[in-house]
């Protein structure tokens, strides 16, 4: 189920910035996975979730994609 925003989360939201990293290592090497953080103008940090996936390439692109495209029923609004 989407998550609704307020209308005053809307309106902060009107020009985004998509964050995103990518590396590909040897599955087998991978030990742990922890979260980025992000500093604000503000001063404010904010962490980003860090996400791993394994296979092919095929599957990796797929897998991708249907990450992505969930990301963004999560703010249906934007």
């Amino acid at each position: 189920m989407p998550i609704s925003a307020s209308p005053s989360t809307i309106e902060l939201m009107a020009k985004l910035a998509l964050i995103y990293g990518m590396r590909l290592l040897p599955a087998e090497e991978v030990a742990e996975v922890t979260e980025a953080e992000v500093t604000l103008k503000s001063g404010r940090k904010a962490r980003i979730s860090m996400h791993l996936i394994e296979g092919g390439e095929d599957e990796i692109r797929q897998q991708l994609m249907r990450s992505l495209d969930a990301f963004f029923e999560f703010y249906p609004e934007i």
